[in-house]
């Protein structure tokens, strides 16, 4: 993965990864699940040195991590975007939420973590149907 930018919905916000990816993963833990509102998290771990944000629109929320230290998750507040999160536990670590990418084409998980939380949809391999968009009413 080269040099990688990304922004908010919105836009006010925007960042570039300019190192690479010590590693990717989705995390499927609950705490992600509720805060993305989704079957879990795709992450992309940089170094803070590789790491740089512009925008004066985030906010942020203290969780607690499974380790008991903090996990401080970092969100456009105009738009709710997440956009990344620093954990206590991971000191110096950047965890860069993928789906805020410009450009998602270079991204692809090598990980699942915290799969025994995993939504039991996921667990089995299923036959879903594919629509390019919307599908016809």
């Amino acid at each position: 993965m080269s040099k990688q930018t990304g922004r908010c919905l919105c836009g006010a916000t925007h960042y570039e990864i300019s190192e690479e990816p010590i590693i990717t993963a989705a995390c499927h833990c609950t705490h992600c699940q509720k805060a993305t509102g989704s079957a879990y998290s795709l992450n992309i771990c940089v170094p803070e040195s590789g790491f740089s944000i512009k925008g004066n629109t985030l906010r942020s929320y203290v969780d607690k991590g499974d380790s008991g230290l903090a996990l401080k998750r970092f969100f456009c507040h105009q738009c709710g975007s997440p956009l990344y999160t620093q954990a206590d536990a991971m000191p110096g670590i950047m965890i860069v939420k993928a789906g805020t990418l410009d450009d998602t084409s270079e991204f692809k998980p090598a990980a699942n973590i915290w799969c025994d939380s995993k939504m039991e949809w996921l667990k089995h391999e299923q036959q879903m149907l594919d629509f390019e968009k919307m599908p016809p009413s």
